[in-house]
């Protein structure tokens, strides 16, 4: 039997997938109607109670081991005590025979570090983060410098990465501003076909959060273009604290984008245009996928096949793209466009539009409704009278 983090991936695929109801997947996966419901509300099982145990025969002591462990805490490194010590006083100084060096053991374990943190000498330690197939994804910008046409210029990559396998996609654009956001999302969906079930990890980053709302339950003032994005692609943000506080929150993307400037990106290539440098590193990103993480017994590729099926499916259209779906052309090359729609944008009215010499569409009096930005100057029209255009 599988683990439950997998069992509650399949779980949350087949409700999505297949649409089965919760007594379905119950009698499916052989578990409690509660255990289904539990899925389906988080991809991270629970964690399991364990039942508190008790030393009632240490307690008396407690204190004498305390004070051993406070005075260790100015004592010579090499001069403090271990648990056998601590038992032998214990023996000697209390007459505590009834104790095994097993439960002295335990609880100095514990309680060292406890004392350790309370006086300011031990760095709380980070957990690793488990991360679910399918589950979540990270995303973060990194600056590169590009000999582009011949200039040394300053760029932004955008890298996105599944947490659970590793697989990352990365691309460079002029500038990091929401344009290549949007995008760089858009791309990595298609060319990892599919979104995560639970959340995309973030840094406050002005294309998405307008304010960070302090107070300690990561609330954001999110930007209206962007909350219209996830909600059309339908995934949920986790935003990282703020500062070096958030800094582990995210630290499987950070690390990806510098072994991948170190990788691939030096020294500094060498292109003509970014189209080009984003086609090397399409080719690069296959390459990648034979790597093995540290601590990952497969490979990013492996991991990514089993990770594939556990991933939300896209939506049937991109945000930004204009449907120009049931648009007629007359013979005397009138546009009748009606009115288009942009997926997560609004309504375009194309009323009057027309088309001259060459198959230029001439666009005057296009109009754009609920606020929506759209870029027309690239439709065209082809061989077989259809029109052609994709915006963001």
């Amino acid at each position: 039997m599988g683990s439950r983090v997998q069992l509650y991936a399949d779980i949350r695929h087949d409700a999505r997938v297949d649409g089965l109801s919760i007594r379905e997947l119950a009698r499916k996966h052989g578990v409690h109607r509660r255990t289904v419901r539990q899925a389906l509300a988080a991809a991270e099982p629970p964690p399991r109670k364990r039942p508190v145990r008790t030393a009632p025969r240490l307690d008396p002591y407690k204190p004498a081991i305390d004070e051993m462990l406070t005075y260790d805490l100015t004592a010579p490194r090499k001069q403090r005590h271990t648990a056998t010590r601590i038992l032998a006083r214990l023996r000697d100084e209390h007459g505590a025979t009834d104790l095994s060096y097993s439960t002295v053991r335990d609880y100095v374990r514990v309680r060292r570090a406890q004392i350790d943190l309370e006086a300011g000498r031990r760095v709380e330690a980070m957990l690793p983060q488990d991360h679910a197939p399918g589950a979540e994804a990270e995303v973060d910008f990194g600056e590169v410098y590009v000999i582009l046409d011949g200039v040394k210029t300053k760029c932004h990559m955008f890298v996105y990465r599944l947490s659970h396998s590793g697989k990352a996609i990365h691309r460079v654009y002029p500038t990091g501003g929401q344009e290549a956001f949007l995008e760089g999302h858009i791309e990595a969906f298609h060319a990892l076909g599919g979104i995560p079930t639970r959340h995309i990890r973030y840094d406050n980053l002005t294309s998405a959060v307008v304010q960070v709302i302090h107070g300690g339950d990561r609330l954001r003032d999110e930007n209206e273009r962007w909350v219209l994005f996830r909600s059309h692609y339908g995934f949920d943000a986790f935003y990282c604290q703020p500062g070096i506080d958030g800094a582990h929150e995210k630290g499987g993307v950070e690390g990806e984008v510098g072994w991948f400037r170190r990788n691939h990106l030096t020294p500094m290539p060498d292109v003509a245009t970014l189209d080009e440098l984003n086609d090397k590193i399409r080719a690069w990103e296959v390459d990648d996928s034979t790597r093995r993480i540290t601590g990952h017994a497969n490979t990013i590729g492996q991991d990514y096949h089993a990770e594939l099926p556990h991933l939300a499916p896209l939506p049937a259209d991109d945000f930004g793209r204009v449907n120009f779906k049931g648009a007629t052309i007359s013979d005397g090359g009138k546009v009748d466009l009606g009115v288009a729609t942009i997926s997560g944008a609004g309504r375009v009215d194309f009323g009057g539009a027309t088309i001259g010499d060459g198959g230029k569409v001439d666009l005057t009096g296009v109009t754009v409704g609920d606020d929506a930005k759209v870029d027309l100057t690239s439709v065209t029209v082809s061989g077989d009278g259809q029109l052609v255009h994709e915006a963001i």
